[in-house]
């Protein structure tokens, strides 16, 4: 259970390619430079900001205060007058504190909603400022002694320009790091896709290998770091193609070096049995035994013949054929009545084969079904889209799915190893299916058994 519980771990944690991996970190990458950006922006352009108001603000509140001071003291005019005065220059209040007595120019602006420390400093002889909040605004206040001691002059400057402009600031540069982010993953995107085009090439090729064109290389190139591996897959794929071919051969060497003794043997036979009634009952079983064997024997050379002819290299003998006709020809003289259907989408198709692989792919299917399959129940040849699609099937116990991907496989054997056979018909279909550019699989069949398909195209890629 732990180590079905590691595996499952280990397949969530592959779920990502690398394509998506290097695309998530430079979109982090991008994300994380552009936040810092921003911040280190906004935080410049706010303390900017900030300040130009400031320093204003000040300024104006000094104008102010001047003059405050000067109708005080030189004019002895009434302080609640001269507040009243003061040009407003966007202030939203003043207030000041003149021998002991507070004056006031808005219900707004009171002493009681002025922070104490900011009156203390003031009063105190020091000029100050703070940010404070009214009636759910942000606010500059201002506080600067005036010429008598105890005395001070306060005024109230709005920041809501500065505030919505740091509000701003601050989504456009939110915006901005979020387009940063999306365009870093798609930098990422475009750049792993160039620097794994390497990767895919060599992909394409070990499938094609693996599907058994064993003459598939890697284009050599001038990359330093490519080149040594490039080389290498093409030394490696070259020398698994002369193994292959190498036994290949020594295949075809032994299937034609059995073909005599076995055509010896068969001749033998077939006198023998043409003169089985002069044989004593008990010599009569073990006849029907070899023969049996022999029968089996010859299937397997011819198979094994078969096979070597693909690996080997042969190539296709291509020629214009009626696909409806060489079908039907092929599956009732293999099942040795009618059973083929030609479907009217099909009937005038000719396709470019090679009549014999095809006819063996066809046959095979055929007897696998009459073997294996509890027999054949009927042969169909449709079109689906652009390709000639031929179902074979029988009333057998059907592929379990887990076995229907090992069916065709070399030395593959039913559940019922008695029903002979030697498992090489269903590889020799494959392979002659694959080398048209078709595919051929399993699948279950309404009613029951299964349902063998070829796909072909009707034109060769």
């Amino acid at each position: 259970m732990r180590r079905r519980g590691a595996r499952a771990r280990s397949s969530r944690r592959r779920g990502l390619g690398l394509r998506d991996r290097v695309s998530i970190a430079f979109g982090l990458l991008a994300l994380a430079l552009s936040a810092l950006l921003s911040l280190i922006a906004w935080g410049v352009v706010s303390q900017y900001l900030v300040g130009e108001r400031q320093s204003a603000a000040l300024a104006q509140a000094d104008l102010h205060r001047s003059l405050l001071a000067r109708g005080v003291v030189e004019r002895q005019e009434s302080v609640a007058l001269l507040l009243n005065g003061l040009p407003t220059n966007g202030a939203t209040g003043a207030t000041a504190v003149v021998g002991g007595r507070w004056y006031a120019t808005s219900p707004r602006v009171q002493p009681a909603n002025l922070p104490n420390e900011l009156i203390a400093e003031a009063i105190a002889g020091e000029t100050a400022t703070q940010r404070i909040r009214l009636e759910g605004g942000l606010y500059l206040a201002v506080g600067i002694p005036l010429a008598q001691s105890d005395d001070a002059f306060f005024e109230v400057f709005p920041l809501d320009e500065t505030e919505e402009t740091l509000r701003t600031l601050s989504w456009v540069l939110a915006a901005t790091a979020g387009a940063t982010t999306l365009l870093g993953a798609a930098f990422g995107r475009v750049a792993s896709g160039i620097s794994l085009r390497p990767l895919n090439e060599l992909n394409s090729a070990a499938a094609l290998v693996a599907g058994g064109q064993l003459d598939a290389r890697l284009p050599i190139g001038d990359d330093p770091d490519l080149t040594p591996l490039a080389l290498s897959f093409n030394r490696t794929v070259g020398e698994l193609q002369h193994r292959v071919m190498a036994d290949a051969r020594f295949a075809a060497d032994v299937g034609h070096e059995l073909r005599t003794p076995l055509t010896t043997m068969l001749n033998s036979m077939q006198v023998i049995k043409n003169r089985e009634n002069r044989l004593p009952p008990e010599l009569r079983e073990p006849l029907e035994l070899l023969e049996g064997d022999l029968e089996r024997f010859r299937a397997l050379v011819v198979d094994l013949l078969e096979i070597s002819r693909h690996d080997a290299g042969e190539q296709l003998v291509l020629a214009p054929a009626a696909i409806g006709q060489l079908v039907r020809l092929a599956a009732d003289t293999a099942a040795g009545r009618p059973l083929t259907t030609v479907d009217e989408s099909a009937r005038h198709v000719t396709v470019a084969v090679d009549k014999r692989r095809l006819e063996r792919a066809i046959v095979n299917l055929v007897n696998n079904a009459e073997a294996h399959g509890g027999g054949c129940v009927g042969v169909v040849v449709c079109l689906q889209g652009h390709d000639v699609r031929i179902q074979v099937d029988d009333r057998g116990p059907g592929v379990p799915e887990a076995r229907r991907a090992l069916v065709f496989d070399r030395f593959a054997r039913a559940g019922n190893a008695t029903s002979g056979g030697v498992g090489l018909g269903l590889a020799i279909v494959r392979r002659h299916v694959a080398a048209h550019g078709g595919s051929v699989g399993v699948e279950d069949r309404p009613g029951g058994g299964a349902r063998f398909v070829i796909t072909l195209p009707l034109a060769r890629p």
